[in-house]
């Protein structure tokens, strides 16, 4: 144990030094907070009047905002989770190219400890910068419109979290295979144009095609978006139903922003979200430091 803390004291404060690193995963949830605010708040408002238009219902400005905003607000968080872990975890690709992991390899250390030490500095750095980005997000929902109770707060709270350590094992298992930062920033860029596609954040996925919904169902990030979408969104809902939409337009509503998610037809409970997202995040660690156990052993 002394080890494994050593190296997460040492990983954590080579992070926190390198003003580079740091402040490229720091910013880049603001970044997206004011593309998103700035850009698509007008277009989703616009889309969510013409749907209400279209079902015969009508919604006050606030509440449109708040939908807005919970929606734009999920979509941020799902996709920083995710996309600052790899800026985060840069890091141990660095020492592979200065060969500063081979120094660790001839000492005691067992390549498992080495791997967790590394995912655990990783999970600190980018767990610090998302709960800000999440508290930000939330200060967001106050202007723009506040249908959260202190259990819909929690509760997304929690869903960061879990999304965090998604993101975190996930990098490390890609990672694993980078040797130069060139490679890294590489695979950051591909992961950052392309993760908020294929887990619905930047386009619901219920406005793509059947055959790439199925597709998209087997990828356990899609189940961290609904998440973060239920409780975002679930004050506004209730607001709903408390102004008499009928249940038919709310549950379209929920349809449309992907709060509810289809697997194979079936409509996926958000319990059983949270069971996919927890299974997916502890296949994800045990596979990376297996990998690191086995090329362990292959040097030795």
């Amino acid at each position: 144990m002394k080890g494994l803390f050593a190296l997460v004291k040492r990983n954590t404060k080579l992070y926190f030094k390198d003003k580079g690193m740091f402040f490229t995963s720091l910013i880049t949830p603001l970044i997206l907070l004011v593309l998103y605010g700035t850009f698509l708040s007008n277009v989703y408002e616009d889309s969510f009047r013409s749907a209400l238009a279209a079902a015969g219902a009508f919604a006050p400005e606030k509440l449109i905002r708040g939908c807005v905003g919970g929606e734009l607000v999920s979509s941020l968080l799902a996709v920083s989770c995710v996309t600052v872990a790899f800026c985060s975890n840069l890091l141990m690709v660095q020492d592979k190219y200065t060969g500063a992991r081979k120094d660790f390899m001839i000492t005691p250390v067992k390549p498992g400890i080495l791997a967790l030490g590394y995912y655990l500095a990783t999970l600190i750095s980018t767990l610090l910068i998302n709960l800000a980005a999440a508290g930000v997000c939330l200060g967001y929902l106050s202007y723009t419109g506040w249908y959260l109770s202190g259990k819909d707060v929690a509760f997304l709270f929690l869903d960061v979290c879990l999304l965090v350590l998604f993101g975190t094992a996930l990098s490390s298992c890609v990672n694993f295979f980078l040797f130069t930062n060139g490679q890294a920033s590489a695979v950051g860029t591909i992961v950052s144009a392309g993760y908020g596609f294929l887990c619905g954040a930047y386009m619901p996925i219920s406005q793509f095609s059947k055959g790439l919904q199925k597709a998209l169902s087997f990828l356990p990030g899609t189940y961290g978006t609904s998440l973060l979408r239920n409780h975002a969104l679930c004050g506004v809902f209730s607001e709903m139903k408390s102004q008499g939409f009928p249940t038919e337009v709310v549950e379209a509503i929920k349809d449309s922003v992907d709060c509810n998610l289809y697997f194979l037809e079936e409509k996926v409970s958000v319990n059983h979200m949270y069971l996919i997202l927890v299974s997916a995040i502890g296949a994800a660690i045990l596979i990376y430091i297996g990998m690191n156990i086995l090329a362990g052993k292959k040097k030795a």
